[in-house]
């Protein structure tokens, strides 16, 4: 009987259940249920075959007095041990290892056999030899789940004597035997391996250095039961008393080859190599292992699969190893083969290590509690240098696992490394190719090799600042600042206690390029302090964090704030310290004045909490630090900055009529002044400098001028050739007036130096890369300029070849030599022409590729104020201003999509479209007091629609019609009598009639400032042109789009619309574009017409009768336009049919629903007249649409119905003509094939009336698909039989009995098979037979 399974029961008493089952019947039927749980065990997804398997036990437990369903439970899993789905296997090898758990009564000796009489090996077949293999191994591995195994000696040993036969057949089960069996030996007591398991394993372990199975299984002994693995043991039988030895270590790098080799597919490290490793650690004998079998044999054959190995072992060995094990593996060879991979292998397509090894790292820091070993692995990692730069990426997610204690090690030793560089302890090398090309000299590439190491350990200092997921105290971020702040712009006189910076000296001097990456990184750190959240756990910056008030210390003050003022306690200090460019007078009177207006704002923020004091305090001390980097161009920023600041926060401002004394110019208002210094920082290559301006400038705009306005637009108008004050000035020496912002200026200065240093400056998160290609003007350009060149050199050298006689006249002898003086001087002559050539040629070149990096910066700075553009219209979207930005962006999208396809030009283009549409002709908010300026905006609206008229370009027009239609939402405004939010049920038309009856006096209150006929008037001219027109930028999606958010204008244009359904009918039938141009436009009309009708605003907006005479006039077009249409030839004409019948189809339901007297009899005989045209039945879903309307009229569609069978007369007269060669065009065919249907009906009087449009409907073949079945189908007699027997043939035709006749078929038949060389008398016999 079926227990509990709570009991633990002995083998002795575990009771054997027999295999067989008395009424299965009974079981199969009893419960669909618990049948349905095997199918579930065998689904691929996981969750449901542990759900199942889970419900199996369950149903089970309840049903436990019952032996029949235990045993068929039991039978069912075994047999789907080998089922032919893998994903089954495990499902059903988990579900029995979970019974057999629970029921422990159940015998495993008694299983073990019912698995081996299932699939044994010696009496399945072929074909299923694999399946019985896998159902061995997981009936093994079934019992082995259970838990029980260790219990029953028995069953412990057959299992591992069926582990030992299956281990042979490698070619489908790999080392799954081998590893259960290490699995088994792990799992079991040490007093059950000595009395049970020794002496079956016995020989493997004596073969243990035969394969990586049999060596895997004695380690995996040996780290389990020591007491039995004796040296005694072990030099019985292995002939030595340890593994690891010399004399077996060219056996063991053997074994593990054929493991590496194995595994190869799997990328991961052999179970063997593992287990060897910690058995040499056991034996005190890991050195020996690693030098002779990993550095020595391993790694010096130059092997892929052999080095990722050892990369591996090396990554594993890592939380095994002591200390000191850990300095030796880190500094072997290993590690520098793992360097040299990771340097070379930076294509895409190669196969990268260093992902793995991260893992490995991550790994050990996570679960190291030690330290210092913590920190030898980041020594050891850091100090892996190609040609002094690390290869370990600066930003390095293993950080996060550091403790404390480690972390501040470990950025000392960075900060001793950067003041006093040590080769010496690094691992460094270089690849072959770097080898090849390597002409420095020793100095020289000490140099060479300190520059790139302080610049990879300034890089992650400030890496590890900027990981959020590493836990900082603000004096640690601090220290690390100061630090970058110190050597990027100051270096030490004589130390001091106030300034720690100074007490460590610089055992190698800072170069330039040193210090400029320094710089760089500082600045790249304070964009990040400026957005971080708040440090600590306290509960201030707890609160600080839910507030989201980033930027700023705990105790309030901004990061920045605390810079500045350590950059200030730097500068009271020159006994001590030097800038290493110091200011002059003029720089530090701005310092001063700087801090000055600081501490001044500070004192009133303090009195009154104003954001755009806080934003012009930041905007300063972010000027003011930028000093030390680009000091002449900040000065006068500073100033213009300060001056407006005080005449925005209370000083009086001057007034505009007032002339400045100097320039006798009007004197600009502050937020002018604002908006140029804005545009002048952002020039520079900041991210942190861009995101300020955009703050500062979001609390600025609600204050903005047209004139500010203007600055920035005129930044972005490509056509803008004046020079401007404040944004763009024209450079003298560029060539065709090439133009570029003033702010650009000083960048272009340094152009050269920051497109080869892109790489390594971190402090802008907007720089593009400069590598882009160029555009075909630069192309077209290049060329004119070389030609011009090569033909002024092509003169030059003919005058230089004349002047020395070597081109003779016509009329001078041939044979006439030159002498040597005069060789030499022609020589000389043409090597000074060629090196004055090749000058020129270079200077070219370098201007060109000046102007093509002036063009992107150029481009970048605009992409930059266009962030400019976008704060203005989110914050100030009611601003009358916003409609002086609807023409300059527009500008921008043209010259954009004409201009050169380039990557930034497409983001240019991309962030351009997106404001325009997004923020501007989609904002909720628009400006509602509009009466002012009602006319300008009229007449904006109509340059816009006819704008959108002339485009080339539908994508363009699409802009443009947009901006119209925000526009006519600005005029019409958001009044209360609009359409839409008042009236949302049929039932109240006479409402709306009163309303459209209101709508036509002009005195409607939803049309606020817009004169309705004058707009009226723009769009039926934009429509007439779309209707008309053979290539209009106009689209139906545009007027779509007017007629359903301004449903007045619907009204106002549905007529144009109805009569230009009909409108050039008398052209239709001329063979031109222009008349397929309209019938084109003619389907767009009928589609803008059906969309209109079914929009609901304008159903209510007009009264009855008026909405009738609509329906019943477009019926009446509808007809009109159908009755010109005489056959459907080309595409065009049954596109211009479809939507009419489309249209119809509106019609026709709404006549039917509303009950509007529409007179349709006219209707219904054009449409029947219809079906007659030739050609009607080549398009499916022409006829599909028109029974559609049809039945909407009363009318049924016909059934298809076979043909009538022809007269077998007329197949004998007329017999089948092979055509040997080719065949006739598809069109002929259908042709012939309609005269002959048309005899055949007229033959059997079925010609006439609504039958021959069907039957003529029906005959055409309405694809391949049918055509191929009805050929299959000729000689079955009829019409269709006809058609098949007048066009040609197709190749290896079968003719059906009945047909044809038997004649025929055997004359075919005979000429076929003489052909093939066949017996003509047996094979003529074969025939008449069939």
């Amino acid at each position: 009987m079926a227990g509990d399974g709570s009991g633990d029961s002995s083998p002795d008493q575990e009771t054997p259940l027999p295999a067989s089952i008395s009424h299965p019947g009974r079981l199969l039927g009893q419960s669909r249920k618990f049948l349905d749980f095997f199918w579930d065990i065998a689904k691929p997804d996981q969750e449901i075959r542990l759900r199942a398997t889970e419900e199996l036990l369950s149903y089970l437990r309840e049903n436990q007095k019952d032996d029949e369903l235990l045993k068929f439970t039991l039978k069912r899993l075994i047999d789907g041990l080998a089922a032919t789905r893998e994903a089954a296997r495990p499902g059903f090898s988990l579900a029995l290892s979970q019974v057999l758990q629970v029921f422990e009564e159940i015998s495993l000796s008694t299983v073990l056999e019912q698995i081996k009489e299932k699939h044994n090996l010696d009496r399945v077949k072929k074909k299923l030899f694999r399946n019985a293999l896998f159902g061995n191994f997981f009936g093994v591995l079934a019992l082995f789940q259970s838990g029980r195994l260790a219990k029953d000696a028995k069953a412990l040993l057959e299992c591992v004597q069926l582990l030992q036969g299956l281990s042979a057949h490698h070619a489908h089960l790999k080392d799954l035997p081998r590893k259960t069996l290490a699995d088994i030996v792990s799992e079991i007591p040490e007093a059950v391996f000595e009395k049970v398991l020794f002496s079956a394993l016995e020989d493997d372990f004596t073969s243990a250095f035969s394969t990586p199975g049999q060596l895997d299984l004695l380690l995996v002994g040996i780290q389990k039961f020591p007491k039995v693995f004796r040296p005694k043991k072990l030099k019985i039988l292995l002939g030595t008393a340890a593994v690891i030895t010399a004399e077996n270590i060219p056996r063991l790098v053997e074994v593990l080859k054929m493991a590496v080799k194995s595994e190869k597919k799997d990328r991961a490290l052999p179970t063997v190599g593992l287990d060897l490793m910690k058995v040499a650690l056991k034996e005190g004998a890991f050195e020996l292992f690693w030098k002779e079998a990993v550095e020595n044999t391993l790694l010096k054959d130059n092997v892929g699969p052999f080095s990722y190995m050892c990369y591996r072992l090396l990554g594993s060995a890592l939380p095994l190893l002591s200390l000191g094990q850990l300095k030796m593996v880190l500094r072997g060879e290993v590690m520098r083969r793992y360097g040299t991979h990771v340097v070379s292998t930076q294509l895409p397509d190669r196969f990268k290590f260093a992902p793995e090894m991260e893992a490995y790292v991550s790994s050990f820091l996570e679960g190291c509690v030690d330290p210092e070993k913590q920190l030898a692995v980041m020594i050891g990692f850091s100090t892996l240098t190609n040609q002094g730069y690390p290869v370990v990426p600066t930003f390095w997610k293993v950080v996060r696992h550091l403790l404390p204690d480690t972390l501040q090690q470990y950025t000392h030793w960075l900060k001793q490394m950067f003041l006093s560089p040590d080769l010496e302890v690094c691992i460094d090398f270089s690849t072959k190719r770097q080898q090849q090309i390597e002409k420095k000299s020793d100095s020289d590439k000490t140099e060479h090799c300190i520059t790139r190491l302080r610049k990879w350990i300034v890089a992650r200092l400030v890496g590890i600042v900027e990981n959020s997921q590493l836990k900082k105290e603000e004096e640690f971020v601090m220290d690390v600042a100061r630090f970058c702040f110190f050597h990027a712009f100051f270096e030490t006189k004589k130390p001091t206690s106030e300034i720690p910076e100074t007490k460590a000296t610089l055992a190698v001097p800072l170069n330039e390029p040193s210090r400029t990456v320094t710089a760089n990184s500082f600045f790249s750190l304070l964009q990040y302090l400026s957005s971080m959240p708040a440090l600590g756990e306290s509960a201030k910056a707890e609160e600080m964090r839910q507030k989201h008030l980033h930027g700023l210390t705990v105790s309030g003050d901004p990061w920045i704030y605390l810079l500045v003022q350590y950059a200030h306690s730097l500068l009271s200090h020159p006994k001590h310290v030097k800038a290493v460019v110091p200011f002059n007078e003029e720089e530090q009177m701005a310092w001063d004045r700087m801090l000055q207006t600081v501490e001044d704002l500070r004192k009133r923020e303090q009195k009154s909490d104003s954001l755009k004091t806080s934003a012009f305090q930041h905007l300063l001390l972010l000027v003011g630090i930028h000093l030390f980097k680009s000091p002449a161009e900040c000065v006068n920023l500073l100033s213009d900055l300060q001056n407006c600041i005080k005449r925005a926060c209370g000083g009086k401002p001057k007034k505009k009529g007032k002339m400045e004394p100097a320039g006798g110019k009007e004197e600009l208002e502050w937020v002018e002044v604002i908006v140029e210094v804005l545009l002048a920082l952002l020039a520079q290559s900041s991210g942190l400098i861009r995101r300020v301006c955009k703050s500062v400038f979001g609390l600025v705009c609600r204050h903005m001028t047209k004139g500010a306005l203007q600055l920035i637009l005129d930044v972005l108008d490509p056509g803008q050739d004046q020079e401007e004050d404040g944004a763009v000035v024209i450079t003298e020496d560029m060539p065709n007036n090439k133009k570029k912002k003033p702010l650009l200026a000083e960048i272009n200065k340094n152009g050269d130096a920051a497109g080869s240093s892109s790489a390594e400056d971190s402090s802008d998160d907007d720089e593009s890369s400069g590598e882009e290609a160029e555009g075909p003007e630069t192309d077209s350009e290049e060329e004119d300029m070389d030609e011009e060149t090569d033909e002024n050199f092509e003169a030059m050298l003919r005058t230089a070849l004349q002047a020395g006689n070597a081109l003779g006249e016509d009329d001078s002898d041939d044979d006439e030599d030159v002498d040597d003086e005069t060789m030499m001087s022609l020589d000389k002559n043409l090597s000074a022409l060629f090196a004055e050539q090749r000058k020129r040629m270079q200077a070219k070149k370098d201007e060109r590729e000046k102007m093509r990096k002036e063009k992107i910066l150029r481009r970048e700075f605009k992409i930059k104020v266009l962030d400019l553009v976008e704060v203005f219209l989110t914050k100030q979207p009611d601003n009358p201003l916003v409609f002086g930005i609807i023409d300059p962006l527009l500008s921008v999208i043209e010259q954009s999509m004409s201009s050169e396809s380039n990557q930034q030009e497409q983001d240019y283009l991309r962030k351009t479209a997106d404001i325009f549409t997004n923020h501007l002709c989609r904002s909720k908010q628009y400006c509602k007091t509009v009466a002012p300026i009602q006319e300008e905006l009229h007449a904006q609206l109509e340059s816009l629609v006819k704008r959108a008229c002339r485009q080339s370009d539908s994508s363009v027009a699409l802009y443009a019609f947009s901006a119209s239609l925000y526009l006519f939402r600005v005029l019409k405004g958001n009044a209360p009598g609009e359409v839409t939010q008042q009236v949302a049920q049929p039932k109240k038309k006479l409402k709306s009639s009163e309303r459209s009856s209101t709508a036509q006096t002009g005195q409607h209150p939803a049309l606020g400032s817009l004169d309705l006929e004058r707009v009226t008037a723009v769009y039926k001219e934009a429509l007439n042109l779309f209707l008309t027109k053979r290539k209009s930028p106009l689209t139906g999606a545009m007027f779509l789009d007017l007629f359903e958010r301004h449903p007045i204008m619907c009204r106002q244009l549905i007529d144009t619309v109805v009569k230009s359904i009909t409108e050039g009918a008398r052209q239709h039938q001329q063979a031109s574009m222009h008349s397929f141009a309209r019938i084109g436009n003619k389907a767009q009309a009928c589609m803008l017409l059906q969309k209109a009708l079914q929009t609901q605003d304008f159903k209510l907006a007009l009264p009855e009768k008026e909405w009738e005479a609509l329906i019943r006039e477009s019926t009446n077009q509808v007809t009109e336009t159908l009755k010109t249409v005489s056959e459907f030839k080309v595409k065009v004409d049954q596109e211009k049919v479809l939507k009419c019948l489309e249209l119809l189809s509106s019609l026709i339901k709404t006549v039917t629903q509303q009950k509007l007297s529409v007179d349709l009899e006219e209707l219904r005989a054009v449409l029947q007249a219809l079906s007659q045209h030739e050609g009607f039945g080549n398009s499916t879903r022409l006829g599909d649409i028109y029974w559609n309307v049809m039945a909407l009229l009363g009318f049924t569609r016909p059934a298809k119905e076979k043909a009538a069978a022809q007269p077998e007369k007329q197949t004998e007269a007329e017999p089948l003509k092979r055509k040997k060669k080719g065949f006739l065009p598809a069109t002929k065919k259908r042709k012939n094939r309609r005269k002959l249907l048309e005899q055949a009906l007229e033959n059997s009087g079925e010609g006439s009336g609504k039958g021959a449009v069907v039957g003529r409907a029906d005959a055409t073949p309405a694809g391949k698909k049918k055509q191929r079945r009805k050929k299959k189908n000729r000689g079955e007699g009829g019409a269709q039989g006809l058609a098949s027997e007048q066009g040609p043939p197709t190749k290896k035709q079968k003719l059906p009995a009945g047909g044809a006749t038997e004649a025929d078929q055997g004359n075919l038949k005979k000429k076929r098979r003489r052909k093939r060389g066949g017996k003509a008398q047996a094979q003529s016999g074969q025939s008449g037979t069939h």
